[in-house]
């Protein structure tokens, strides 16, 4: 049981009524649970409800409570704490339900947004520049090119995975600048024997940067063997787009997940990263370039489903609620093609409707399971993802890979 109770696809509405909707919801007598949810209830079937219901109850004890905290709705009882999403049209009645299944515990020490990865390129910036350093104190020729050897390696995993285009150029460039500085050290070889100490270092530099050349060699090639029916049209158009997931194992945060293993996260990048000129960093959605481009169809088929109304979050934090937010998933009739953390009131098309490729869908959003602006896109048959193919993209599509589009004419 995953304490799923997902109602119709498409819910809206605000934290304060949707907790007092949900408290009313878990403290009703039992019989009284389909006229509070009957949405719900007609979507999972009663005896589902009842036992998701049931299951929470008995995981969280008599429920004391319910309270909009940062993390979500948080269900409260006597033995412990749930998360939980839940929506409502009049304050009464739950039109969207979503209950974590496991037990709540709020963190202790919560990050601010963007900290992590300040923390991440810090290390980076320090573990470069004692690399460079070593360069220049390298007491044998043999031990330089040990070292220039690592430097090589750390350069190319930092560039080859960690997606530096996200970043603004002016940090890029700074980091980057520490190889021809690593490089320029080579002055001192004409003083240096050609051994000595440190003669190990060229095994272990080439070994590190064989073997990095090979993971991201093999992460960007991978395919999977099993390609959507016919080739798609890229979902954006008229600007360059940079796959900021994608690839193979490791390079693609995806592929645990078998529906989702050839899935694409597409954003846009500028020479401030992600962001807008002019915006700061604690700009909100509308100051990351991708936010708010227009998502067409990239093939046609009929929608199976399809929500527009769900809040975008915060850049850099997750509220519990359906992991795909807003979105359109279409049935070509040889593969269902989902794209997803659209925008809140942007999406064009009802569950039911054909589309055709190119038509459009809505704009992307920052809704569900997502931390910043941006699209996925994912294709799956029998529940396992597909390999993307896309009309006038060749190559592999892997994270740092920039894909190039015009707009088109009707």
């Amino acid at each position: 049981m995953h304490g799923r109770t997902d109602g119709p696809a498409d819910f809206g509405g605000t934290a304060r009524p949707a907790a007092e909707a949900l408290f009313g919801f878990l403290t009703a007598k039992r019989a009284d649970r389909e006229s509070l949810a009957p949405g719900v209830a007609a979507a999972v079937g009663r005896e589902r409800l009842d036992r998701i219901t049931d299951g929470t109850l008995e995981r969280v004890g008599e429920i004391t409570g319910v309270r909009d905290g940062p993390d979500g709705l948080v269900i409260e009882g006597s033995k412990g704490r749930a998360l939980a999403f839940a929506v409502t049209g009049d304050g009464r009645v739950l039109d969207g339900l979503l209950i974590s299944p496991g037990a709540y515990r709020a963190p202790r020490l919560r990050v601010p947004p963007g900290a992590r990865a300040a923390l991440a390129w810090l290390i980076w910036v320090l573990l470069l520049a004692a690399l460079v350093e070593a360069c220049w104190q390298a007491p044998s020729r043999v031990a330089w090119c040990g070292r220039l050897l690592i430097v090589a390696a750390g350069y190319l995993l930092l560039e080859g995975w960690s997606a530096p285009a996200l970043l603004p150029r002016w940090i890029r460039r700074a980091v980057e600048s520490g190889a021809p500085v690593a490089l320029a050290s080579a002055w001192r070889l004409p003083g240096l024997p050609w051994s000595g100490s440190g003669v190990a270092e060229p095994i272990v530099g080439a070994a590190l940067f064989t073997a990095f050349g090979w993971f991201l060699a093999r992460a960007r090639r991978h395919r999977w063997g099993v390609a959507v029916s016919r080739p798609l049209t890229f979902p954006l158009r008229g600007g360059d787009w940079y796959v900021a997931q994608g690839g193979g194992h490791g390079l693609n945060h995806h592929t645990p997940f078998p529906e989702q293993r050839g899935a694409l996260d597409v954003i846009q990048v500028g020479s401030r990263g992600v962001r807008m000129p002019g915006s700061g960093m604690r700009a909100g959605n509308d100051g990351h370039l991708v936010y708010g481009r227009t998502v067409h169809a990239p093939c046609a088929g009929t929608v199976i489903s399809a929500a527009g109304r769900l809040d975008d979050q915060e850049p850099g934090t997750i509220r519990y609620q359906p992991p795909y937010g807003n979105h359109v998933f279409i049935d070509t009739g040889a593969e269902v093609v989902k794209l997803a953390h659209l925008r809140r009131g942007t999406v064009t098309v009802r569950t039911g409707d054909r589309v055709r490729a190119g038509q459009v869908l809505g704009e992307v959003g920052n809704s569900g399971n997502s931390t910043m602006p941006h699209l996925h896109l994912h294709a799956e048959r029998d529940g396992l993802g597909l390999d993307l193919e896309f009309t006038g993209v060749t190559g592999r599509l892997y994270r740092g890979r920039t894909v190039r589009t015009r707009p088109r004419t009707a």
